[in-house]
């Protein structure tokens, strides 16, 4: 076996071309022992070693593609060493030479001299990989070297191909070559970096630039990492597997945010339908708001009821008391919202709702009665529409009344509700039993609460049962012009 040239003195681009016309006379003796696909490599190999020593006597070439084509020797030769190195020996000798001038020509320390089968090897979950390279040697290198890792790899000839790539799959790691002629790579990078979707996936960078300002530019933009040709292959595929398991963390972390979003979607719609959108968010927001217990609140308490309706709902089909009451309802509901009101619950047709909690606002008492007049307005065409149908009018009346309550969670750890407890409740109820169909009576702790102007007819005073004192109620009547 030839040992070959070992002048380490010589210049690394002597060096490396009297390797190659070594491993060429290596490869003529043995060539008809090989395999077709072995000697489809040696050829590209030679044919980078031509394009090389076209580049050295070319004073106008620069570093970016003399690196390319190392870049392409190198890949060459390591895969060959991997399928030839037991069975051929001389030619696994000539290629470890070859690759250690290589290493000298990028100023590595040379650790080829190892037989390819003893080299570190890195494991990683397969991932789908895009390689962006203008060099289709460059391309069919790294499809070549990932896909005996296990990895899907797709290459792109330019920036355009490669951001369509992105835009049709859901690529783990990409490689980004800089110098391209339709669009460079930090064009690609800060297209891929400003992309909701994309921003998230790794890039690293290949390039045979080594400028500090260039890879700091890099990086600023969002690069992952950067790495020169001709690269090391071990290092390239330590660099996938921390990018691939960036991106399995990114994709996990953003499934279980859509979940949470879709779960809590659900729980919005759901219990909406029988919380106040507040009282939900208070849930959400602040889970020990579960706890049962409550505090004491300072609200302006609402109940409204349909006068007569024992009457006219024993007059009435089942399915039309249904129509009649959901749409009632449903108008009442949107009212009381939209004044920021919480209602506590419904019972049969009449609604108790509250204003104050659990979240206090200054205006409590001021919305309170806004909303009373907006439920009142409300009536005609709710009426309207029952009389299309055939349905019986009907006509409301509702009590306000301002005092303090225990808000919280009420019931036992396996059926509770957010309520409210205190004899303003009870007061309310009386007040709403003497209120007329049309008619708002608010009390006086309302009436004292009122920030706005309103106008009310007369007070009245009301004994009711279960209550020794006498209470004072007043008509509203409508906003002051």
């Amino acid at each position: 076996m030839s040992s070959g040239p070992r002048q380490t003195s010589a210049p690394w681009s002597d060096l490396l071309l009297r390797n190659m016309a070594e491993l060429r006379e290596q490869y003529n003796a043995a060539s008809a022992q090989l395999e077709a696909h072995s000697r489809d490599d040696f050829e590209k190999l030679f044919d980078g070693a031509g394009k090389l020593n076209e580049m050295l006597r070319d004073p106008d070439s620069n570093r970016h593609d003399v690196m390319n084509v190392l870049s392409a020797i190198r890949g060459y030769s390591e895969m060959l060493r991997e399928d030839l190195g037991t069975v051929q020996p001389d030619i696994d000798a000539a290629l470890s030479r070859l690759l250690k001038a290589v290493d000298s020509a990028n100023n590595e320390s040379a650790s080829t001299d190892q037989p390819a089968r003893a080299r570190r090897t890195i494991t990683s979950e397969p991932g789908f990989i895009l390689a962006v390279d203008d060099l289709q040697e460059n391309r069919e290198l790294a499809a070549r070297y990932l896909s005996r890792s296990g990895h899907i790899v797709v290459t792109a000839s330019g920036g355009e191909e490669a951001l369509r790539t992105l835009d049709q799959a859901d690529v783990d790691v990409v490689l980004l070559d800089l110098m391209m002629p339709d669009m460079d790579g930090h064009e690609v990078l800060r297209r891929i970096k400003e992309h909701p979707e994309w921003r998230a996936t790794p890039v690293i960078v290949i390039s045979g630039r080594q400028d500090m300002d260039g890879i700091i530019e890099c990086i600023e933009a969002g690069a992952d990492d950067y790495l020169f040709k001709p690269f090391n292959p071990v290092l390239l595929q330590a660099r996938i597997k921390a990018g691939i398991e960036r991106k399995r963390w990114h994709d996990r972390e953003e499934l279980y945010r859509q979940q949470l979003e879709r779960n809590e979607k659900f729980i919005r719609a759901t219990f909406g339908r029988y919380l106040s959108d507040e009282i939900v968010t208070d849930i959400l927001e602040r889970p020990e708001g579960l706890e049962l217990g409550g505090d004491l609140r300072r609200v302006t308490i609402m109940m409204s009821d349909i006068r007569g309706f024992t009457t006219i709902s024993e007059q009435l089909a089942p399915a039309q008391v249904v129509t009649l009451i959901n749409r009632y309802l449903g108008a009442m509901t949107d009212i009381i919202m939209a004044h920021q009101g919480t209602i506590d619950e419904f019972i049969g047709d009449a609604i108790l709702a509250v204003f104050g909690a659990p979240q206090r606002r200054d205006d409590d008492a001021d919305r309170a009665v806004r909303c009373a007049l907006a439920m009142q307005d409300a009536m005609a065409d709710i009426n309207r529409r029952n009389r299309e149908e055939g349905l019986p009018e009907i006509s409301t009346g509702i009590a306000l009344n301002t005092g303090d309550v225990i808000a919280g969670n009420i019931g036992s750890e396996r059926r509770s509700k957010y309520g409210f407890v205190g004899h303003p409740m009870n007061v309310t109820s009386r007040i709403e039993d003497a209120s007329d169909g049309g008619e708002i009576l608010i009390a006086a702790s309302t009436l004292e609460a009122l920030q706005g102007d309103y106008r009310t007819g007369p007070g009245r005073e009301l004994k009711v049962k279960g209550i020794d004192e006498l209470l004072t109620v007043h008509p509203v009547l409508g906003e002051q012009l």
